[in-house]
Formats: C-alpha cells, structure tokens, sequence
C-alpha cells in the first residue's frame, strides 16, 4: 500500500478545504516571519547605527527628528547652529569625541556629508579602495551608494540642493570620488562622506552669487544717482589720505592673514554635533547643562530611539497577535479537513483494516495530508517574506534608506517550531477515530 499516493489523492478529493488551509497557514506564516523580520531590522537600526554616538547637539526643535536626521538619516534636520559654539562644546572635559557633521545636498537621494576624519571611526568604517578625503569638493561613498549609482573611482559628479534627488537646483562645482567603504551594514553604507569645507564651499559660492546679483538690482539706482557728489567727496580724501592708506595696508595685512583661519570658521554653520562622552556620569548633566543655558538642544539617540520603538511596538505587537489568530484558525480548519475526512471515509478505511493495514499505516496516511499542508504553506509564506517583504521595502525606500535586514535562522526555527506544534496537534486529535474505530460495526453499517 502506497500510503504517498493515497494521501495526495485524498488532498485532492478535497480541494477546497485544502486551499482554505494552505492560504492561512502561509498567511500566518508570512506575518509571523515578516513582524519578526521587521523587529529584528528595526532593532538593528537602533543599535549598529547609534555607533559610539552618546548625545547629538543641534538646532531647537523636536529631539527625536534631530535624531533621525543626524543619526538615521531619515529625516530633515531641526536647522544649523554655529560651527564656533560646537568646537566650544567638543573642549569640554566630559567630552570624548565630538564630530560636526553638516549636510543640505545630495546625489540622486543619497545624503552627502560633511564632516571630519573622525566620523568613519564612530561606525568602525574602512576604505575598501581609494583613500580617504584630502581636499574640498572630494568624497568618499559608501557600498550601497557605489552599487546603487555605479560611481566609481575618479569619477565626478554635480550634487542636487536639498535631501530628495532632483534635475532643478544643481551646483555648478563638480566633486570627485576619491574613495568607496566596506560594506558594514549600517547607514554610512547609504552616505557620501565629504569635508565641511565642501560644503560651505558649494553654499558660499551660491550665496555669494545671488548675494552680488540682489546687490547690484537694489543699489544700482542709488549709486547711479550720487555717482557725481560722491566721485568729488571721494577724489579730494582719497587724495588726502592715499599715503596713509598705503601704510595701513602694510601693518595690517600679516595680522589679517594671520587670524583670518580662525575668522574664516567662525561665522560658519553645521547642523549637529555628535558626542561621545568620556564617563557615564556626563549623561546626568551635559545634556540639561545645554538645554537650559544655550540656544541649542541636546538629545540623547538611545533614549529617543527607545521612545520611537515603544510607540511602533504596540503596532508589532497587535499584528503579532493577529498572526497568532490566524494561526490558530488555520489549526483548526487543518483539524477539521483531516477529521472530515476520517469520518466521512471511515467504511474505506475500515476495509483497509480487514485488508492488513495497520493502525498506524492509517495514521500515518492522515499525518502526511497535514504535512503536506504544512510543507507547501510554509514554502509560499517564507517565500513571500524573502521575496514580497524585500521589494516591498525597496519600493518604498526607492532603493536608499532600505533598513530591511535578514532574518536570523534562529527565529526562522522558532517559528516553525510552533507551526508544526500547532498542526501536529490538529493531527493528534483528527486521528482519535482511527484509535478507536470499531471494524466489524462499520462494516456492518451499524451506529
């Protein structure tokens, strides 16, 4: 007795139950896998991409947008605070490090970043090929950018204002790739990291134009009409004054040379400061210190970040739940399919009995319906997640912030785990008639 084909046909014979629990089962399935999938991305993006990152400076504003912006990089950033008060703050004794970072542009949706040597070493990042930023208007990509945008060492490119790719405010500076990271897996994968003289570079020098040309529309009048006064009041001083002007220019051009590195900073601007302290008694006052006394806020990422995840966590939880649900249900319409069918054909399997067939070949037979289910539903859920989960991310993302990571082989065993206990259990009590089926009554036709 070939108990494979027997079962298979029985599956057949009763396609609708058969498709009602294969579609269930891989629902559950599919959401048990995806919810868990989705935790574990997220709880990866809160810790490996915190780095050594234990407090973020930046403009007032909402904390936990600062976070996403200067963390994540999700999000558009609470404003600028100047670069002057943040190299002020990076002295301080409880600061360890203390890393500026600046951003506003980017290159078909991947964030350039300004900032200094020090920020490849928050997320432990290492130059696969190439060297490391050395000169203003270079950069150095990362893995995901270098995949997804085909740039290459050497190469140049012009970047786009703001933080969503566009083909309308394009800078007319071309900067050039100089370096591409190892894969590390976490954001700085989707960053272009630069110098901050890059980017005051790009924006001075578009400041400066629109600056000259409003300058020009609103004073051309005014001087046009004074030129003649002013051209008599001006000849006759600068006459008088011309021998001292020349000595002034002798005496103070070395001073202004001198100072004019720190000047040249001093009036610039970024848009966080990323911190790492020295001992864990600074979290206690560094961060109030800065709330109260400066116009600048102080945010903590594992603190905000903890906040977020409470607040999607309950949605995680309820889909969870109802994953479970549906679990559930999919146990018992397996138990109801596979107990119909011992009832309904109790007289054929009585007869296989009377035939040699064994108590346990019969069990057998009704088992292999139910793995049979369970194989083929388990095969479509975890294909959709493999599959469905991952194009669905990468739609959404547009292929630049996809946070999706692989789902551990751990959990992928857990779960099933517990989706063979529940359909297991099904078969346990579906095959209750068998043991207790009485051959001669139903051959009989006896009730």
């Amino acid at each position: 007795m070939n108990i494979w084909k027997i079962s298979i046909q029985n599956i057949k014979s009763k396609a609708l139950y058969t498709f009602l629990s294969i579609l269930t089962l891989a629902l559950s399935i599919a959401l048990l896998l995806g919810i868990q999938q989705i935790k574990n991305s997220f709880e990866h993006q809160l810790e490996n991409n915190i780095g050594e990152i234990d407090l973020v400076i930046g403009a007032k504003g909402s904390p936990l947008q600062l976070i996403l912006a200067s963390v994540l990089h999700l999000d558009n950033p609470t404003g600028n605070i100047p670069y002057i008060d943040a190299k002020k703050l990076g002295k301080h004794p409880m600061v360890k490090t203390a890393v500026p970072i600046s951003y506003g542009d980017n290159y078909k949706g991947y964030r350039i970043v300004g900032t200094t040597d020090k920020f490849l070493s928050l997320y432990h990042a290492e130059i696969a090929s190439g060297r490391r930023v050395e000169h203003s208007l270079e950069v150095v990509i990362g893995h995901r950018v270098a995949e997804r945008t085909g740039l290459k060492l050497g190469d140049t490119f012009l970047s786009s204002h703001g933080l969503v790719d566009n083909d309308i405010d394009v800078h007319n500076n071309k900067i050039k790739v100089v370096g591409i990271l190892k894969p590390t897996g976490n954001v700085i994968d989707r960053l272009m990291i630069t110098n901050l003289e890059s980017i005051w570079e790009v924006h001075e020098h578009e400041q400066h134009n629109e600056d000259h040309d409003g300058y020009d529309k609103d004073h051309y009048g005014e001087e046009h009409l004074n030129h003649d006064d002013h051209d008599e009041d001006h000849l006759s001083e600068e006459h008088a004054s011309h021998d001292d002007h020349n000595k002034y220019d002798e005496d103070h051009h070395d001073e202004q040379h001198s100072d004019h590195e720190n000047h040249h900073e001093d009036d610039k601007e970024i848009t966080s400061l990323l911190i790492s302290f020295r001992s864990p008694a600074a979290f206690l006052t560094f961060p109030r210190r800065i709330n109260e006394k400066t116009n600048m806020q102080a945010a903590l990422p594992k603190f905000e970040l903890d906040r977020l995840y409470e607040f999607t966590g309950i949605g995680l939880t309820t889909i969870t739940w109802i994953a479970y649900l549906i679990l559930l249900i999919s146990g018992i319409i397996i138990f109801v399919s596979l107990y119909k069918m011992v009832k309904e054909r109790s007289f054929d399997l009585a007869l296989l009995r009377t035939y040699g067939a064994s108590n346990l070949q019969l069990i057998k037979m009704v088992a292999l319906e139910g793995l049979i289910v369970l194989i083929i539903a388990f095969s479509l859920g975890y294909l959709f997640v493999k599959v469905g989960l991952k194009y669905m991310f990468s739609f959404l993302s547009d292929n630049k912030q996809n946070m999706l990571q692989e789902l551990p082989f751990e959990d992928v065993l857990q779960t099933t785990g517990m989706v063979f206990a529940v359909i297991v259990l099904s078969i346990l009590i579906a095959i209750y008639p068998i043991i207790k089926m009485n051959i001669s009554t139903i051959l009989s036709n006896e009730k």
